[in-house]
């Protein structure tokens, strides 16, 4: 397929917000793909190729400075060839390569496919064609139950693949996926509420579990070999040698297990967020990673010893996991009491956590969804938000990046585009001189552009804002602003996805 026609379909996909006509524009063009082509495509319309980082940022685009072709000659497979080669350069040399690269596809591309390239590298590719409708779209183009397709994506944790099953396969063979000892499973997510009483009002009889401020993990052991994944399913194994050796030494063979990891310091209390995040390499953090000792608190099992238990309700799953784990359990009680619930979140915070999880004892592991089962409660309001741009500071902070522009996710469009970033306030409270400096060198490699006063930036950094409420607002399209906004922390665990929606802010006006 020629890249031109991809091209065609996300401008007519992101012209229209209505879901039906999105989704039969990307059911056409998935059908019309070589089953090679499969993978790289939908890779391309949700801004995420299968190469996954390659090594170019935006400037590099932007300096290429190369005449782009008349006529439309370039394919699917071209850029996928071209994306192979970017992400193969590496040691010296390896910034001409790339350079090298780009300056071909560039040359070969035309003006609009050049651009389209561009926004894909950067995830600004805004069609609206979000992973539910593409699953919708890959469901009609196959003539597949869309259930089938759903579940094969979220067990499987690849759109790609399970296009390609659906497209190409039998139901009975896009059926067939399930949980995979060694393949990452998108994780169970949670909704969040102000109070543990508002919690429990929701979920009825519940496991209430320390809420950590730490990183979510899931580890996977066959045999000997352990394998341990981010809640974006990216490997760290090699960076978690301890987290190995802990389920290693499990009475075990197979399992899948979910949890948080972070590090303590000498008299037992939780570090701080960015020490944890360091292992990961982040980049950001305060303590070197010598320093940093993690140590894993499991809350949920998935499969133990042949047994597939995804589907089990979790009152099942946690009697599995007091078996597997033992003291690697997360602390939690069942209760339907609110002041028992209240007493055990209290205890949790004395004990330097953020809060409590609140979970629903009937519900089975909802992989990659986030539902009302699952709910998390903080004493203070938190939430996750994306970076749209940066201020330069002024007095003590002239020369740094400073004051940050924060979106929320609006999904559905309300606001705008379906998938973009709503703003919702800016802060500098909370930026201490290790962050400002990590800012400032960072922003720069995903700067979109500029202005005298600010620096506007690719929307893929996550921060974590506390902030005491919302107010009405006319200053910002979604109609609020944040009150007494302050950076807790950056998540660079997190993808801009997952933050936090503008629906759930506008929430808590009432």
């Amino acid at each position: 397929m020629l890249l031109s026609d991809l091209v065609r379909v996300t401008d007519a996909v992101a012209a229209t917000s209505a879901r039906t006509a999105k989704v039969s524009a990307l059911g056409e063009l998935l059908r019309a793909l070589a089953p090679d082509e499969i993978v790289p495509a939908v890779g391309y319309l949700v801004a995420t190729p299968r190469q996954g980082r390659v090594g170019v940022g935006w400037r590099a685009l932007a300096n290429i400075g190369t005449e782009h072709a008349e006529i439309e000659t370039l394919t699917v497979a071209d850029v996928d060839a071209a994306l192979d080669a970017l992400a193969a350069a590496s040691g010296s040399g390896s910034a001409a390569a790339r350079t090298d690269v780009l300056r071909e596809l560039a040359a070969r591309a035309t003006a609009s496919e050049w651009d389209f390239f561009a926004r894909v590298l950067g995830g600004e590719l805004r069609t609206g064609a979000l992973e539910g409708v593409l699953l919708d779209a890959i469901a009609a183009a196959s003539e597949r139950p869309a259930a089938s397709v759903r579940r094969a994506a979220m067990l499987s944790g690849d759109l790609g693949e399970t296009a390609v099953i659906a497209l190409t396969r039998t139901v009975a063979d896009l059926e067939a996926v399930g949980l995979q000892v060694g393949r990452g499973v998108l994780p169970m997510l949670a909704s969040t509420a102000p109070t543990v009483a508002a919690a429990l009002a929701s979920t009825g009889t519940a496991s209430v579990e320390y809420k950590l401020d730490g990183a979510r993990v899931q580890v996977h052991r066959d045999g000997d070999e352990v394998r341990v994944f981010t809640r974006t399913l990216a490997d760290v194994t090699h960076r978690v040698p301890e987290l190995v050796e802990a389920v290693r030494a499990l009475p075990h063979e197979r399992l899948i297990l979910d949890g948080e990891t972070l590090s303590l310091d000498e008299d037992g209390a939780p570090r701080a967020f960015q020490d944890t995040m360091a292992r990961f390499g982040s980049g950001i953090g305060t303590a070197t990673a010598r320093d940093v000792v993690l140590r894993p608190w499991f809350f949920d099992v998935l499969h133990v010893d042949g047994r597939d238990l995804i589907d089990e309700p979790l009152s099942v799953r946690l009697a599995q996991l007091d078996r597997v784990v033992g003291v690697l359990r997360m602390p939690g009680i069942v209760t339907a009491d609110g002041d028992a619930a209240d007493a055990f979140a209290a205890e949790a915070l004395a004990a330097g956590h953020e809060g409590v999880m609140v979970k629903a004892l009937d519900a089975p592991y909802a992989a990659g969804r986030r539902g009302k089962s699952w709910v998390k409660v903080k004493p203070v309001h938190t939430f996750d938000l994306v970076v749209l741009a940066a201020e330069w500071g002024s007095g003590r902070r002239r020369g740094w990046l400073s004051n940050l522009h924060l979106g929320a996710l609006d999904p559905e469009g309300e606001f705008g585009e379906p998938g973009a970033f709503v703003m919702v306030g800016k802060t500098f409270k909370g930026l201490t001189d290790e962050l400002l400096r990590w800012q400032t060198e960072r922003f720069p490699q995903i700067e979109t552009s500029r202005s005298a006063y600010a620096v506007h930036l690719e929307p893929v950094t996550v921060v974590e804002i506390a902030i005491d409420g919302v107010q009405r607002s006319s200053r910002y399209p979604g109609g609020i602003a944040l009150r007494f906004a302050r950076v807790k922390a950056y998540r660079e665990d997190k993808p801009a996805t997952e933050v936090d929606t503008i629906q759930t802010l506008r929430g808590l006006l009432r």
